[in-house]
């Protein structure tokens, strides 16, 4: 079996072709123009380039997607099996090589390894106290609005989505305040392929520094919980989960979080009311992970040898990567309804889907809630078709999101919520029911218990002993004069806190 040839006039009939440039400004712009050209030019796998010289593979269809996600035992995870970077092909200063060179955390693992290294990720993550949670985001969320409410206008990625991710993990992971700058310098780095090299080792030292630090004062926060678990983690497997933690909480994160934005203050079928039950901002979120998933092209495999799939020929320890996005919007799911429906692939699928799908949609949900019941009138200063995207060939990221709204007056006061630094009684944490991150669709129209995303992580379980209930959720602060092109929001945000 062959690769099929490309039709006369298409690029691939260039000498050397590598595959289309993921990482070109082309790429970014309109990421599904590439994907449907892909599509009818070699089907359901294509080749790419990721970066120069860092070649692949791109799943496009949902079923080719699950049939690379759903095989270990043929497409493996071990980045050590790419030959590409063992024999040269791909030099060690390849902007690529820090997203997708071996570290040993459970993203790169396999089998037995696997097991014992996600046990430890899965059972840390449900430590966590959702409502502890929630005050978190409500209490970092105020501190950002607060900066810029009165300005009347704001950059919403670089004021807010950017750096509230940071904020709630230096709570979750007990990271001292002045790391955040460089955990943000180093993901935002790695994840745009500028000067990666350098990001890759800016953030290797701050999470070793962030290591040593709890090794000798540990507290009630996961990179404690981490290295108190039963699979008793070294020092470096500590550093790469955090690096994988980090950088699945912070960049992903943040691309989910302007995404939505993005769509809610765009899109007209967002402006209606609660008529009829309608959630405006959980339909988004959804809406987001279909056809926007901040991780567009990742979950990159290696098959463990040479493998025929739909009608390609795969050769051993090449790079396959998942395109999330693609599969999503694969022309064979038309006409599935998106509304409610989280059987998706943005949090991947197989033995190493997202384990953290909750807490990362409470995160978003709570950070777009939080925004627009500030700023009930914000609005875009710019039109949707001028808003700029990052170059790069795993994301799908904002490079701004420039808005303008009546300055708002007064200021909200910051939740009383005990960071984690200050709270040592880990005793009292109650564990969470386990999410359900290894359940995946059978079918598109799945109900969403049996879907990749999971079941939804209630934000309503009882306070924990370590949470004063009355600083999970802060006063409702003034916001801008209303005009009425928002109407809905206070209503609905009420509406969610059950008042």
């Amino acid at each position: 079996m062959t690769t099929p040839t490309p039709p006369p006039g298409c690029p691939a009939h260039q000498p050397q072709y590598a595959g289309f440039p993921l990482h070109s400004p082309e790429f970014a712009a309109d990421p599904a123009d590439v994907y449907a050209r892909l599509r009818a030019t070699y089907g359901p796998l294509a080749p790419v380039e990721l970066y120069p010289g860092a070649t692949a593979t791109l799943a496009l269809s949902y079923q080719v997607a699950l049939d690379v996600l759903r095989s270990p035992e043929t497409f493996a995870k071990d980045s050590r099996r790419w030959k590409g970077l063992a024999d040269g092909r791909v030099g060690p200063d390849n902007p690529a090589v820090p997203m997708m060179a071996y570290r040993p955390n459970c993203l790169f693992s396999d089998g037995a390894a696997h097991d014992r290294l996600r046990g430890a990720v899965t059972d840390s993550l449900e430590r966590v106290d959702p409502n502890a949670l929630r005050g978190y985001i409500e209490r970092g969320a105020d501190r950002l609005i607060d900066h810029f409410a009165g300005r009347g206008e704001a950059d919403l990625v670089a004021d807010y989505a950017r750096a509230l991710p940071l904020l709630v993990f230096n709570e979750l992971f007990g990271s001292p305040a002045h790391f955040g700058d460089r955990l943000v310098a180093g993901m935002s780095g790695i994840f745009d392929g500028i000067d990666a090299e350098r990001a890759n080792a800016e953030l290797t030292a701050t999470l070793l520094e962030l290591v040593a630090l709890k090794r000798a004062n540990p507290g009630p926060d996961v990179t404690s919980w981490l290295m108190a678990h039963p699979a008793a983690l070294n020092d470096e497997e500590m550093l790469h989960h955090l690096v994988l933690l980090m950088g699945a909480g912070t960049e992903p994160q943040l691309n989910l979080i302007s995404n939505t934005l993005r769509l809610l203050l765009s899109d007209d079928r967002f402006a209606g009311d609660l008529a009829g039950g309608s959630l405006p901002i959980e339909d988004a979120l959804d809406e987001v992970l279909w056809t926007d998933p901040p991780m567009a092209n990742y979950a990159v495999h290696y098959p463990v040898r040479d493998v025929d799939l739909a009608g390609v020929r795969l050769p051993e320890g090449e790079p396959v990567v998942v395109s999330f996005a693609a599969a999503n919007t694969d022309p064979a799911l038309a006409g599935v309804s998106r509304t409610g429906n989280r059987a998706h692939l943005a949090w991947s699928a197989g033995p190493h889907a997202c384990p953290a799908q909750g807490p990362a949609r409470l995160i978003a949900s709570v950070a777009v809630e939080r925004l627009l019941d500030r700023l009930p009138d914000l609005e875009l200063a710019v039109k949707p078709d001028e808003l700029v995207w990052r170059p790069g060939p795993f994301h799908r990221a904002l490079a701004a999101l420039p808005v303008r709204f009546p300055p708002a007056t007064g200021s909200t006061p910051i939740a009383t919520v005990p960071s984690a630094a200050e709270n040592s009684d880990t005793a009292a944490v109650p564990t969470m029911p386990r999410a359900v991150a290894a359940t995946e669709p059978d079918q598109v129209a799945t109900a969403p218990d049996n879907a990749p995303g999971g079941r939804t992580w209630s934000p309503t379980a009882a306070p924990s002993g370590s949470t004063r209930p009355e600083a999970t959720s802060t006063p409702r602060p003034g916001g801008s004069t209303r005009t009425g092109r928002w109407p809905r929001w206070s209503s609905l945000v009420a509406w969610l806190r059950g008042r």
